[in-house]
């Protein structure tokens, strides 16, 4: 069976074997991460395989990846401190805070419609390639003059890559710091979390780059679009999974995609939001400040991802109690106030609708309800 290093508490050994299983099921092993915790303290925390392709370094306590949309919950929590701090009206137009925004039809659009993927701009328009990403005002600027596709707040459609710079912009406009900054040392540095949004080149040694799913193969990585023109598609230049090995990629910030960090990080952070705003002695939000990421704002089908309804609370996916979100390949996070617990599952190996995350939620359920 694959080695799996770090720590579990006895009830939640079947939680490490689930991690085990996987591993061996991959015969490359690539390197994956697991963390559980209860009442803000890690019950697992657990890593194995190896962080390179040539499977000589093993994946270490401290290995980093990009996690892809899984940051997704780290911009949700920036904004709810700042709505619970006062500083930011969720209810109130985007445009109070960013005046150009109100072009070509959008001063409707709600700060929460931004959140939930319903204020109808999931596509940056326009032939771009991926290096355009990594220019927030021109990204900001484009999203500024588009006109939504459809009236805000009536239907989701899933917003991919523009929820992070509309919520990121949002904030910039409010601190004067941007999103990266602001999760930095309003959140990572409080909780001593090891999660980045714009990666600092004296982590970079500790990155696991990612392995792009099958489905990327089709195209050889020269021909990745990385330089090219690229093309596009329903949600803006062509994104390759390659990409988020590339130094340019880690530098920028774009806060619905690039986040890195392992499953520790990413558990640790959403711990706040299942333990009522505060952890370890450090508090983020009040209890009612948490409770904002509960407020349903659509249910049904999504536009963009299609498939069984969905419903969609203030930056999280809403089912029963739970609130989550996943990155493309296989990540995940959630949490659950009623367990005052988080899990996260993060990996390098990517994969097309992949079940490794759900897994490890529901073994951790199980050892919850024995």
């Amino acid at each position: 069976m694959a080695e799996v290093s770090g720590t579990s508490t006895d009830t939640y050994e079947p939680v490490r074997a689930v991690l085990a299983a996987q591993l061996d099921a991959d015969d490359t092993e690539a390197g994956a991460s697991v963390a559980v915790h209860i009442d803000g303290e890690p019950v697992v925390d657990i890593w194995g395989g190896y962080a390179d392709d040539a499977r000589t370094v093993p994946w270490q306590r401290d290995t980093i990846v990009n996690v892809w949309s899984t940051t997704k919950t780290m911009t949700a929590l920036c904004a709810l401190i700042l709505a619970d701090r006062g500083l930011l009206d969720l209810d109130a137009p985007v445009a109070r805070y960013w005046p150009e925004f109100a072009a070509a039809g959008k001063e409707n659009v709600l700060v929460r419609h931004a959140l939930s993927h319903t204020a109808g701009l999931p596509a940056l328009h326009g032939r771009r390639t991926i290096q355009d990403l990594y220019d927030w005002p021109a990204v900001t600027e484009q999203l500024a003059a588009q006109a939504p596709e459809w009236e805000p707040g009536t239907a989701a459609g899933y917003h991919s890559v523009t929820q992070g710079y509309l919520v990121g912009e949002v904030v910039r406009r409010v601190t004067g710091r941007t999103l990266g900054t602001f999760f930095a040392e309003e959140v990572a540095g409080p909780l001593g979390v090891d999660f980045h949004i714009g990666l600092a080149a004296e982590h970079d040694h500790r990155v696991s780059p990612v392995i792009p799913p099958p489905s990327e193969f089709a195209r050889p990585p020269e021909d990745a679009g990385q330089e090219s023109e690229g093309e596009e598609t329903e949600s803006g230049p062509r994104l390759y999974a390659s990409a988020a090995n590339t130094v340019a990629w880690r530098r920028a910030e774009i806060p619905a995609a690039n986040g890195h960090g392992n499953a520790r990080s990413a558990a640790a952070a959403q711990s706040v939001l299942a333990c009522g705003g505060s952890v370890r002695g450090v508090r983020l939000l009040s209890e009612a400040g948490c409770a904002r990421a509960w407020e349903e704002q659509f249910r049904g089908v999504d536009r963009v991802l299609g498939g069984g309804p969905v419903c969609y609370g203030l930056g999280y996916r809403l089912e029963g109690r739970t609130c989550s979100w996943g990155g493309w390949g296989g990540s995940i996070v959630l949490f659950d106030p009623d367990h005052r617990m988080a899990v996260s599952y993060v990996m390098r190996r990517m994969r097309e609708g992949d079940s490794r995350g759900l897994e490890v939620v529901l073994a951790t359920y199980d050892c919850l309800t024995r």
